[in-house]
């Protein structure tokens, strides 16, 4: 496996049986999955706890929409500013101690943060709980690669996957239904108790790491690695889109409770939660992209996710719930089917260091949830739900413009290497004629 600190292969990666590694059938493959299940469910229900609650947070405070907007931007600020470190720290102290401790971090914020007296405590607390959280991504798909056999990896990563996009959903539901009852504070401590079951799930059955070797951790050598990967024209588009596609669903998601709390819908809160079930058409839409890349490749894959996110965009402007429901199918997913095909990529593309190319995907990809959530919001309070859609849609207009010029730079490059080796076959024939 290539070594997060070095993009070199370890000594794990040299000495490591595959019929040492986990797999399904096997003992200890079903513990490690449902381990990461709860650890990637904990993760996303911490993360956007905030979110299907800004209504009720903006009524309790006194505050503006782009205001209550900062608790969830603040958390997925810190974690796109903290994983590329934390995936360096991994390497030194081990995957299972770093996402233990993250989790536990985390957990315990997650018991602070309904006592949080004020908005400036409540941003505080949840920029640390996103830190905190930082330590599980990078760390999780390092330990995967090392502890499961390659033909399992995929599936493997696809159950904490699924348990990210669960616990997206499942949190704003709890969330919704427990702030309309009680309030959004016992909403926040019901989401605390759901992560601490989590956490201490997680910890009981994830097996220990039998493959895993400390590295040293060597500052310049990360520095070297990053720079070499955002030198990369094809990477660097790769984590723009991937930015672009995560500012869409950001501002629509952090503004839509907002909208259909108001006129003309005044749906109660435990509706509003509810309605963060789309999220289940990602998880299809996602699953579905390898598909569409085969048929269509990369970039008419990424064509077709923009198309379907640009009308969903618009068909949302109405003043109907169902063409408000049916644009929020549209638009989450075309967002998982462009993020699916991304992030799949950003792997294929870096021939080493493969472990900082994610981590910068994700630091890209959680920068673009948070200005996407904060932006949203402004847009949504200057101008309404078209503002936000009128943002969503430049987003998705850069996405088109990043892959246009992609299709270019393949296009310059392709006619550079033809007229290369025609050039060098004149040259071989006239040295063919002298000689």
């Amino acid at each position: 496996m290539p070594s997060a600190s070095t993009g070199a292969p370890t000594a794990v990666g040299a000495l490591t049986s595959p019929s040492r590694q986990l797999a399904p059938g096997l003992p200890g493959y079903r513990r490690m999955s449902f381990a990461l299940f709860a650890a990637g469910l904990a993760t996303f229900v911490l993360l956007y706890s905030t979110q299907a609650l800004l209504p009720a947070i903006s009524d309790d405070f006194g505050v503006s929409a782009s205001a209550a907007s900062w608790t969830v931007s603040a958390a997925t600020a810190a974690l796109a500013l903290c994983v590329l470190p934390l995936s360096a720290l991994s390497e030194r102290f081990g995957r299972v101690r770093l996402m233990t401790v993250s989790l536990v971090v985390a957990v315990a914020v997650a018991v602070l943060v309904p006592l949080a007296p004020n908005l400036e405590w409540l941003i505080a607390l949840r920029a640390v709980q996103g830190a905190a959280l930082a330590g599980l991504p990078a760390s999780a798909m390092a330990y995967l690669a090392e502890e499961v056999r390659p033909k399992a990896l995929v599936a493997a990563i696809g159950l904490f996957v699924a348990g990210n996009s669960i616990g997206g959903m499942s949190g704003r539901v709890v969330t919704g239904w427990t702030a309309q009852l009680w309030g959004w504070r016992a909403a926040l401590a019901a989401v605390a108790v759901l992560a601490l079951v989590c956490a201490v799930a997680f910890r009981l059955l994830l097996p220990r790491a039998r493959h895993f070797t400390p590295g040293s951790l060597d500052p310049r050598t990360l520095a070297r690695t990053v720079r070499g990967h955002l030198s990369d024209p094809l990477l660097m588009r790769l984590y723009i889109i991937g930015a672009l596609f995560m500012t869409v669903f950001g501002a629509v998601y952090t503004v839509i409770g907002y909208r259909l709390v108001g006129a003309p819908f005044g749906l109660p809160q435990g509706i509003v939660g509810s309605i963060f079930l789309v999220y289940l058409v990602g998880t299809v839409s996602s699953a579905a992209a390898g598909r569409l890349v085969g048929r269509l490749g990369r970039r008419g894959a990424l064509y077709l996710a923009v198309g379907t996110t640009a009308a969903g965009l618009l068909l949302s402007l109405a003043d109907s719930l169902a063409a408000v429901l049916t644009g929020l199918v549209l638009i989450t997913a075309g967002f998982f089917a462009g993020h699916a095909v991304a992030s799949s990529s950003v792997s294929r593309t870096a021939k080493t260091g493969r472990a900082q190319a994610s981590a910068l995907y994700q630091s890209a990809y959680y920068l673009g949830s948070s200005a996407g959530g904060t932006l949203g919001a402004i847009a949504f309070h200057s101008a309404g739900w078209a503002g936000t859609v009128l943002l969503g849609l430049l987003a998705v207009l850069g996405v088109v413009s990043v892959t246009l010029y992609g299709s270019y730079a393949a296009r310059v490059a392709q006619q550079r290497e033809q007229r290369e080796c025609r050039r060098a076959g004149e040259l071989t024939v006239f040295a063919e004629i002298r000689s």
